[in-house]
Parts: C-alpha cells; sequence; structure tokens
C-alpha cells in the first residue's frame, strides 16, 4: 500500500464494499483473569460512502452473522453461540451503523455510530488510522484501515459468568472490537 498523505486522502471519495477475504472483524477478551483469548467473525459484509471534500458527511454499515464466531475452539464457540453469549438463533446479526464520521489527524478518524448486539443498541466511537490506498492486481482500488475500541459486554445483554475459586471471574466485562479493514471501490 502507498503511503497516507493528503493527496491520498483527497482521491478517496467513493462507495467501498468489505473484502472478507482481507479483512479481520475481532474481538480479544480476558480468561480466567490471566490470560486472553482472541476470536474473530467469518461471515459478514459491509459498506461506506467516503466523502473525501467533507468527511462528516461520509457513512459506514456492517452486519456481522454472530453465528459465525470462531476462536479456534469448537466447545468454547458452542458456548458463545448459546443464550449465555450471543443467542443467534434469536439475534442473528451483529449490526454498526454510522451516524458521524470526524477527522481527528492527518491520517485518523473517528467512526461514531450505533452498535447492536442481542437486540440492544448503544453508541460507540471507534478510532481508526488510514493504512493507505493500492490498485491490486487486478485493477481493483482498495483502502486499508484499522482500528479498535474496547466495550462492556453486559451493556448488551451478553453478562454469563462464573466466579474463580481464586477470586475474580472466568470471562472480562471488557472486551477489545478490533477492526482490520480492507475495503474495495465500487463506485
Amino acid at each position: 500500500m502507498t503511503t497516507a498523505t493528503a493527496s491520498t486522502l483527497a482521491d478517496l471519495s467513493g462507495t467501498y464494499v468489505l473484502d472478507p477475504a482481507h479483512t479481520r472483524i475481532g474481538f480479544v477478551a480476558r480468561h480466567a483473569m490471566v490470560t486472553k483469548v482472541r476470536g474473530q467473525f467469518t461471515d459478514f459484509e459491509g459498506s461506506a460512502v467516503v466523502d473525501a471534500d467533507d468527511f462528516t458527511a461520509s457513512t459506514v454499515r456492517v452486519t456481522i452473522q454472530a453465528a459465525s464466531i470462531d476462536t479456534r475452539n469448537e466447545q468454547r464457540d458452542g458456548h458463545l453461540r448459546s443464550n449465555d453469549f450471543l443467542a443467534p438463533d434469536d439475534y442473528p446479526q451483529i449490526t454498526f451503523a454510522s451516524t458521524a464520521v470526524a477527522q481527528t489527524g492527518p491520517t485518523s478518524f473517528e467512526v461514531t455510530g450505533d452498535l447492536t448486539i442481542k437486540g440492544v443498541t448503544n453508541a460507540v466511537t471507534v478510532p481508526f488510522e488510514f493504512e493507505g490506498a493500492a490498485t491490486d492486481p487486478f485493477g481493483n482500488q482498495r483502502v486499508g484501515f484499522e482500528g479498535a475500541v474496547v466495550i462492556n459486554r453486559k451493556d448488551y445483554g451478553v453478562s454469563w459468568n462464573a466466579a474463580l475459586e481464586t477470586g475474580g471471574v472466568l470471562v472480562s466485562e471488557k472486551i477489545t472490537l478490533e477492526f482490520e479493514i480492507s475495503a474495495i471501490k465500487s463506485a
């Protein structure tokens, strides 16, 4: 990818779709108070309309299939798909719809929007860093962004836990959502 510059940002206007083969939507949670468990969602789609003349007029939408959660452990994934956690039979999708986009630095942005998990919607602001733009070998115009935000899973009705004999709990309330975005310009 090219280095992000003012001229690169000026060329961003357009409609983009997430490239699921090169995008990671993941999360990190503390487990047993001593380690971290990482996972991701493997089935999602998203789009953005970018107005480089007025970034505040830009929009972002993402839909994640909750059942696509993957932590590389079948037993844990089964538990995360149960009513104790994401309950995808009742709440099949996790969604995000932006309500505001702001440029906060030469290559940094904040995307604020409504995050819905298990039918509960809360506003979140995700800081993103523009990683660059490039034309791939197939002629696609690509952009890259990375960002992360910490949420409290209890704010979304995901409250199951187990007490540990040594004190503390099995699963942290705070979850870091991670976004490694590769998007292709479609218009």
